[in-house]
């Protein structure tokens, strides 16, 4: 049996398969999600993107909610994926959700990031075939920039397709403090920047002392964020993915942290 309890950050259907998965191996997981997923109304140039997708040399899905969001797109307007044209997902989590509808899809198997996606070949191959190459990114409202900067500064036009936004659930001031003190929780879970941000926002006054508690961040790019707010111990998994998270604590037993 493990002695890590940790508090799980994500959206609430994927924190209690985490926790599932956690519980599993003997981990406690106590839920409080700190991602809200909200669909924005379906737009014209929504309708405009699904119905001429072979516009596109690729498809580039950001998170699981982009990928379910556009998948029901896909189905409500009956468009037809293009014979060859390829998707990728940022993860594995992602990418077996594109998988699961009968699409081809890439992602990357070491680190769940943009910076990961971007090092694919097929990736790579994808916008060298065109020689005027064009990608459309599924993602959620104000996300971050740096795919897009990236993928224009290799010559590719580069369309954003919002189809939700985040928000953080309404809880009690102090609710995450007394949640840690009661469950004698040892470690937090954040899957993504802004739900370390939205971490931030509701620990306020509190986040000095649970600052001093382990955190487990999906990529670089967050670490070393949170290490900038001065999270005292921060882990990074590589992926944010339950088997990333359970490698990363099998590496790190929370008796030598």
């Amino acid at each position: 049996m493990s002695t890590w309890r940790l508090l799980l950050t994500r959206p609430a259907e994927d924190c209690a398969a985490l926790a599932q998965t956690l519980a599993e191996h003997g981990i406690t997981g106590s839920c409080m999600p700190l991602l809200g997923i909200e669909p924005l109304p379906e737009t014209a140039e929504q309708r405009i993107a699904f119905a001429e997708l072979q516009r596109y040399c690729a498809v580039i899905v950001v998170s699981k909610p982009a990928a379910r969001l556009g998948l029901a797109l896909l189905d409500g307007h009956r468009a037809e994926p293009v014979t060859g044209q390829p998707w990728f997902a940022v993860g594995a989590a992602t990418a077996a959700l594109l998988t699961e509808h009968g699409l081809p899809v890439h992602y990357p198997e070491r680190g769940d990031d943009s910076e990961a996606l971007l090092a694919l070949p097929a990736l790579q191959g994808a916008l060298a075939a065109e020689s005027a190459p064009r990608v459309l990114i599924l993602r959620g409202e104000g996300g971050r920039e740096f795919l897009g900067q990236c993928l224009r500064g290799q010559g590719a036009s580069v369309d954003y397709l919002p189809l939700y936004r985040r928000v953080l659930p309404p809880y009690p001031a102090g609710e995450l403090s007394r949640r840690v003190q009661a469950e004698r929780l040892n470690g937090l879970v954040v899957s993504s920047g802004q739900g370390f941000e939205h971490l931030l926002q509701l620990a306020g006054d509190d986040w000095p002392a649970l600052a001093r508690l382990p955190l487990f961040v999906p990529s670089p790019r967050v670490a070393e964020q949170a290490r900038a707010a001065g999270a005292q111990i921060v882990v990074d998994c590589r992926g944010a993915s339950a088997a990333a998270l359970l490698a990363a604590l099998e590496q790190f037993p929370a008796a030598a942290l």
